[in-house]
């Protein structure tokens, strides 16, 4: 008798148990549960734009990627990536913004919005901030990457050749010339550090591949004077003379004329 009135009674607080931790999951779950779970695609974008307008790049990136997966043929989803790819470039992550503006194109590649994935990819591959604003922060733009101002270059210059009319057209086409010119001067310094080191081949090779590739430039005036300074280390008066022929034709009033020896 004993016995049975204790086996009822574990049955009972098992049982009680039992309900107790399903109340306990369920309660876990709703303090744990997404609150966009049930979003449209609609309040998805709209939330994401919200967070944007306030900088919490992170979470309106979060947001974004739940929009396409959950409304992937939706046609807020390729609206998603472009604002990712966005995001990303905001938040300083360069990588992250080309590898989606290159998915981006890759699926989408005649999108109405294709000419603004590729400028946007040319300001994730190299950033226009240190090039406007860089003389007054006293920073040199040349002395950064220049396989980043290459690609950059190649980007706008797509964007260029396959949208002439696109309302970035035009400044794609100012900034790959901010770029040909800092490409210029990024070899020239190459060049000026050798010749400042002895290395007067390494030099003239670097200071001739300036004034071929980036005639017109700036940067090829002093990339002549250098021509002439390590023809001369090298003994090689001919070269050096050919140099200096060249300097004074397209820049007759070279300050490096009144240095340079005869």
């Amino acid at each position: 008798m004993m016995e049975g009135r204790f086996g009822s009674a574990m049955r009972r607080a098992l049982r009680w148990a039992a309900v107790a931790s399903v109340a306990l999951v369920a309660a876990c779950s709703s303090l744990t549960a997404d609150p966009s779970a049930n979003m449209s695609a609609e309040q998805l974008y709209a939330d994401a734009k919200n967070e944007m307008a306030s900088g919490n790049w992170q979470r309106a990136r979060e947001l974004l990627t739940k929009l396409e997966a959950r409304y992937p043929f939706g046609r807020y989803a390729q609206q998603a990536q472009i604002e990712t790819a966005y995001a990303f470039y905001k938040e300083g992550d360069s990588a992250q913004a080309i590898s989606t503006c290159d998915r981006f194109l890759r699926l989408n590649p005649n999108h109405p919005f294709a000419d603004y994935v590729y400028y946007l990819k040319g300001l994730a591959t190299f950033s226009d901030d240190l090039g406007l604003f860089g003389n007054m922060l006293g920073m040199d733009p040349t002395t950064r990457d220049p396989k980043a101002m290459r690609d950059a270059f190649e980007v706008y210059r797509e964007l260029v050749n396959r949208f002439p009319d696109s309302v970035y057209a035009a400044d794609a086409g100012a900034r790959m010339n901010y770029l040909v010119t800092a490409m210029a001067q990024s070899e020239v310094n190459i060049a000026r550090f050798y010749l400042e080191r002895g290395a007067f081949v390494a030099a003239a090779q670097r200071a001739q591949g300036a004034v071929r590739d980036y005639a017109g430039t700036p940067a090829a005036e002093e990339a002549l004077s250098i021509m002439m300074l390590a023809y001369d280390g090298l003994d090689m008066p001919q070269l050096r003379d050919d140099a200096r022929r060249v300097l004074e034709a397209n820049f007759p009033g070279s300050r490096y004329l009144a240095t340079a020896r005869r």
